[in-house]
Parts: structure tokens; sequence; C-alpha cells
């Protein structure tokens, strides 16, 4: 088994929710006594969510990388980023660490054509919904993508990201 890197943080709350979710595959997968190898570096979502506030994508890519390198140091041998906004920087990340990087689009669209789906609803804070990053990896594998109107997107970026992201 291959020993997975975590970078977490953004928020802990959603990390706590992959750790879980990780742990729950291995154990369907190998038996109840089983869980993942895996290391986990906890990021400040403040800083995180600033910097995507502020759209600085090149100093969230350097948080991102710093992050992944402390993960490298602590034995993964490869790495999830458990945020979707955060794979905005995904590929400059993926550039500069000695890891594979595991994409979450990548990932969630192969379980969508494994599942014979070809139309999508994706719903997430303002920067997933509106640009390219998550959508284009969709279309890749023939994936169409509707997202909600402006009002929608405003209302759901209430509740995915929570009440910092209305100010």
């Amino acid at each position: 088994m291959k020993t997975i890197g975590v970078g977490g943080g953004m928020s802990w709350e959603s990390s706590a929710e992959y750790y879980r979710l990780i742990n729950e595959n291995i154990k369907s997968k190998l038996g109840a006594t089983h869980s993942a190898e895996l290391v986990m570096y906890s990021m400040d979502f403040h800083v995180a969510a600033q910097l995507e506030l502020e759209e600085r994508w090149p100093e969230l890519a350097t948080f991102l990388i710093d992050a992944i390198m402390r993960l490298e140091k602590a034995g993964a041998e490869f790495v999830i980023i458990a945020s979707n906004t955060a794979h905005k920087v995904a590929e400059a990340v993926q550039r500069s660490i000695g890891l594979p990087l595991l994409h979450i689009a990548d990932v969630a669209a192969e379980e969508i054509v494994k599942a014979g789906i070809s139309t999508v609803g994706l719903l997430g804070t303002r920067f997933v919904m509106e640009q390219d990053f998550y959508k284009e990896r969709f279309r890749a594998v023939g994936i169409d993508v509707v997202v909600p109107d402006r009002a929608g997107r405003d209302r759901t970026e209430v509740f995915s990201a929570g009440p910092a992201a209305a100010q």
C-alpha cells in the first residue's frame, strides 16, 4: 500500500471527512482491521482562504507546495489536496513538486464516467463554478457541466464557503 499525503486544513472539517472516507474505502476493500497509510499536513485555512478571496493564485500555489514538501519529507508517495478550490493551482503545484498529485476533478470524472453519467451539476465556491479548472477536466472525458445561474451561484457560494464568502 502506498502512503498517501493529504494536504488538509482547508477546512479542518473537510479534512476530517477525507480521512474518514479514505479509511472507510480501505476497510471495505481490505477488511475491517485495515486502515490507510497516510500523512496529513493541516494548513491554516485562514491563510488559504485569504489568498483565494484576493485571487493571489501564485501565492496559494507556493503555500501548497510548502505543505506538500513537508508531506514528501514525512514519507508520502503521492498527494491529494483536500479542497476543490485549491485545485485552481494544481497544475502549477504539480510542476513544482516531486510527487504525483492526484487531481480531485480527474477522480470525480472517472467515477462519473463509470456510472454512465454524461451531464453533471457543479456546485462549489464561485471559483469552482465560474472558472474552467474543474469543468475542463470533465469536458475532456465527455462530461457536460451545468452550473447555476448568477443568483444560484451567489446562493451556493454562501453555503459552500460559509458566511465569509458572502462578504
